[in-house]
């Protein structure tokens, strides 16, 4: 699914005008999603629900879904920022219908606004859209101010009885729910800028694509859960996009078949170099992600000195045992394992190394054959042998920071070596402060990606994967969840095993990064954000490899026509389809692909 600018997204519009699929037509499929989205989430009859209407094309989705909402029942309300023209037919074809409009210039205290505030339990944001950025002024702002302290007012309200020594009752919900029409009112749909003013959503409708914004903070911090509905545009008006974000779809195609007749053999072999005396569970979590995605056989290379302590964890796997000095593997061990190196699909390199010397004197030793250093504290003997041939390589961690300090590193590398830095790990390979590769990660990833001549995994809320030859594929997920020590250890053995089963660097890169995050998710949904660990990953990951499994038709049989979704319903389902797991909080920065039916 194709991720847009601003200018994008008007050409693809005028191009789909022009076409013959008119402005009209596609209002009326986008103001009817954003009914349909309520609808398919909450029960709207008798429910009062209050639409704020802009003045421009926003405006006019609000007021197609104020009358879809009303023909279903609701108790709508359209409060206008300014009044609409004489010969709107979208507010004309509202007035046979039981809907209040009211105008912001004949409320002149607003007092109708806090009124309709106060009773509505659905708030529909349809201020402004893709051509507005913060910072906003006029009676835009001032109606987003009034809403939201009308909202925090609502927020501040407490029980008259509180709970202390048994668990207490779900508290009834104090704040209506927001649905946000393309994004809240006062984002910047390109640079992901937020006004200060602008409403927090629980649900973003956005239409064709989502756009570059929606994956840029604070703004994506804002969503909540965002649907991208279909309003007719043909998708190959977006053919030469390059920027995508990641569907189960898309993944579902890439996964290895499981043939009844398989062996061990059959779904390839990983070999996994990591651990050290102070990182014996980067090994661990590694092998069992590699082994939870399903790739046939795992050898963890690790030193001597930990073995038992990982082995004790994960009996799955084999093990090579290696040289070490006081707990890190030592140069000798490059010898023994280029013994191994015929015998394997794919090779991880970095998982708890650790970067003391005689461990970058290994990894120089395993990616040059040379026993010639390019650290000054170190010896130079000459050549040990012959250059060694890499198996196809993924290197995460601290691999990754001993390749910062070693001069013409990408040449080391086997081609399409995938590399899975997190920011400060990025930082160090390029020389660019932490904060310069958050502000621009799209760009940053795709410009290494070329420079480099590998796969790079930027990780973080959003990841991003890009290849030398322009691809980009941004994560739907943002999970502060996966923040926390370990769980780019699970990533990393995701990706090996699917380069072991045979995926192509790129296809590994996005299918491994994308059930990483779905299984964080469902980590997150199982024990909230705080309270999951990198190990709850190995436990949800056979779960997300089937939901991604189950979008395909041959596999999980035959879905409606028109209908896509970007991740299995996880909090906010696609229409019409109920959760396959209750969540107690909703997903947030996911992605729904639903249709606008027209």
């Amino acid at each position: 699914m194709k991720v847009v600018t601003v200018a994008q997204m008007r050409a693809i519009e005028s191009a789909s005008d022009a076409a013959g699929h008119s402005y009209a037509a596609m209002m009326e499929r986008a103001g009817r999603a954003v009914a349909e989205a309520l609808i398919a989430r909450m029960e709207v009859k008798k429910k009062p629900i209050l639409v704020l209407v802009g003045p421009g094309n926003n405006g006019g989705d609000g007021l197609v879904a104020a009358r879809y909402l009303a023909h279903a029942g609701a108790e709508v309300a359209c409060y206008l920022a300014r009044p609409r023209p004489p010969d709107d037919e979208n507010l004309r074809r509202l007035q046979p219908l039981p809907v209040l409009c009211t105008t912001a210039s004949d409320d002149t205290d607003h007092q109708v606004l806090r009124r309709l505030c106060a009773g509505a339990e659905v708030i529909v944001d349809a201020l402004l859209g893709t051509g507005s950025a913060p910072p906003l002024t006029g009676s835009v702002a001032e109606i987003l101010s009034i809403v939201g302290q009308a909202l925090a007012q609502r927020g501040r309200s407490t029980p008259e009885l509180t709970t202390l020594n048994r668990l207490p009752p779900p508290s009834p919900r104090a704040r209506p729910l927001v649905v946000a029409v393309d994004g809240p009112s006062g984002m910047d749909f390109d640079s992901g800028a937020l006004d200060g003013v602008a409403l927090r959503a629980d649900v973003t409708v956005t239409f064709a694509c989502p756009k570059r914004g929606h994956f840029r903070f604070p703004a994506a911090a804002a969503l909540g859960a965002l649907v991208v509905a279909d309003i007719g545009c043909d998708p190959a008006l977006a053919a030469g996009v390059e920027l995508e974000v990641v569907t189960p779809q898309q993944v579902a195609a890439w996964l290895p078949e499981r043939p009844p007749d398989a062996h061990k053999g059959t779904f390839g072999r990983a070999l996994i170099v990591a651990g050290s005396a102070n990182y014996t569970g980067a090994a661990r979590l590694a092998g069992a992600a590699a082994l939870r995605a399903g790739v046939g056989l795992v050898t963890l290379a690790l030193p001597a000195a930990i073995h038992s302590a990982v082995a004790a964890g994960l009996p799955e796997a084999t093990y090579l045992l290696l040289p070490h000095e006081i707990g890190v593997i030592a140069e000798a061990a490059a010898d023994v394992l280029k013994e191994h190196l015929p015998q394997v699909e794919a090779l991880l390199l970095g998982p708890g190394l650790g970067r003391e010397k005689e461990t970058v004197a290994f990894v120089l030793a395993l990616l040059s054959g040379s026993e010639r250093r390019a650290v000054g504290f170190l010896r130079s003997d000459g050549p040990s042998g012959a250059r060694p041939t890499l198996p196809p390589l993924v290197v995460d961690a601290d691999g990754l920071n001993i390749l910062a300090g070693l001069p013409g590193w990408p040449s080391m590398l086997p081609p399409g070596t995938v590399l899975t830095p997190h920011p400060g790990e990025m930082a160090r390979l390029t020389g660019l402060s932490i904060g310069e590769v958050q502000r621009e990660r799209v760009e940053i990833a795709q410009q290494q990606a070329r420079n480099w001549g590998h796969v790079v995994v930027l990780k973080g809320a959003h990841t991003v994967v890009a290849a030398p030859d322009g691809r980009t594929a941004l994560q739907p997920f943002a999970n502060p969840g996966l923040a926390t020590g370990g769980t780019g250890d699970v990533l990393a053995g995701i990706i090996v095993a699917l380069r072991a089963q045979g995926l192509g660097p790129f296809e590994a890169a996005v299918a491994g990064s994308y059930l990483h995050g779905l299984a964080g998710e469902l980590a997150r949904a199982h024990w909230g954000a705080a309270g999951m660990v990198a190990g709850d990953l190995l436990r949800t990951l056979p779960e997300a490899w089937q939901r991604v499994e189950e979008q395909t038709p041959a596999r999980g049989g035959e879905k409606p026509a028109g209908e896509v979704t970007a991740h299995p319903p996880v909090g906010l389902s696609a229409m019409g389809s109920p959760n396959r797991t209750a969540m107690a909080t909703p997903m947030r920065c996911s992605v729904t692909s639903e249709p606008a039916g027209g």
